[in-house]
């Protein structure tokens, strides 16, 4: 080999990329975790317990990082804005990527603002009644609200969370008249469910549990396409014959900054996935009734995007637009 020849081969392999060169493997450093929520309940239960497992399979530390406030928006934005590397990862879910940007003006796109990493899992929502309102299943409940006239009130968690727009869509499905009476979280609204001061509401089945066991509180009907092993005599909506409510989940995915490398992503998307199918993870998002859902970085996208759609659709035909 020849001085000139020497010259351009040792130049082409310093324009290489630095595989061999000495970039560290990825993750080489810890992984911050954002949790869109303050400490305690279920959404940074679900974080701590996914990351405890998951550091394990990529052999670094998770730290959990919780950002309440504004509804996830701070939680997002900084997570828009932090540098696409891997180490800054978000739980989105279904309120931060799907039903508050469908019902608000939010800093931030759900779908081009973030990379998808993958799915966690997801819980079904249950339709519940106070225990003294006179209906025993759905279609004493479709008869008893056309009945009030208007006159039954519903409680959410909030306005523009999956409780308050479920209930839309089933007023919609019912051609029925409810007043919504929002709530800053799910359990003053149980508070004034309990008390029967509300009627009805559709939260997720974890938060419906402690209510469903001691008998304040009747379940109608559930979300997904079968019905939960925890309570088997509730009807799924399929089953019952009302559309649009087999897919709904309270949701909780991975994302990251838009632009993370696609080799960052596999990585991380393959321990994932292999985590969800350990029994012992498994067990513990039994706690939050959620059910593992491993998928591929596009299909938690997809997921994700026509959730979006569904909320953003129902929003518009119900003439449901916040300020805040």
């Amino acid at each position: 080999m020849n001085r000139r020849s020497f010259l351009i081969t040792g130049a082409a392999a310093m324009s290489l990329p630095s595989l061999s060169f000495g970039q560290a493997a990825y993750p080489s450093r810890a992984i911050t975790y954002i949790v869109p929520v303050s400490p305690g309940g279920g959404s940074d239960f679900v974080g701590r317990a996914v990351t405890a497992a998951w550091g394990k399979e990529l052999g670094q530390t998770f730290v959990v990082e919780n950002q309440g406030g504004a509804g996830g928006i701070i939680a997002c934005q900084k997570t828009e804005r932090s540098a696409p590397n891997g180490y800054t990862l978000m739980q989105g879910y279904v309120a931060t990527l799907a039903t508050s940007p469908a019902t608000r003006k939010v800093p931030y796109d759900p779908i081009k603002s973030f990379t998808p990493v993958g799915m966690i899992g997801g819980t079904p929502n249950v339709l519940v009644v106070n225990a003294k309102v006179p209906v025993k299943d759905f279609k004493e409940f479709a008869a008893y609200a056309k009945e009030q006239g208007g006159t039954i009130n519903y409680g959410s968690a909030g306005a523009g969370s999956l409780t308050h727009l479920l209930m839309e869509l089933l007023k919609q499905r019912l051609d029925s008249k409810m007043l919504h009476v929002a709530y800053k979280g799910v359990s003053p609204a149980f508070t004034d469910l309990v008390a029967g001061q509300t009627q009805a509401m559709f939260p997720g089945l974890a938060a419906a549990v402690p209510h469903l066991k001691n008998g304040t509180v009747r379940a109608i009907a559930v979300t997904g396409k079968a019905r939960n092993p925890r309570f088997p005599d509730v009807p799924t909506f399929e089953e019952l014959g009302v559309g649009g409510f087999d897919d709904v989940l309270q949701w909780y995915g991975v994302s990251g900054p838009a632009g993370m490398d696609a080799d960052v992503v596999k990585t991380l998307n393959d321990s994932l996935n292999k985590v969800l199918v350990q029994p012992e993870l498994a067990k513990q998002l039994e706690i939050e009734a959620i059910d593992p859902m491993p998928m591929s970085p596009q299909e938690f996208a997809d997921y994700a995007r026509l959730d979006y759609e569904r909320w953003a659709k129902l929003a518009k035909e119900q003439n449901i637009s916040l300020t805040a």
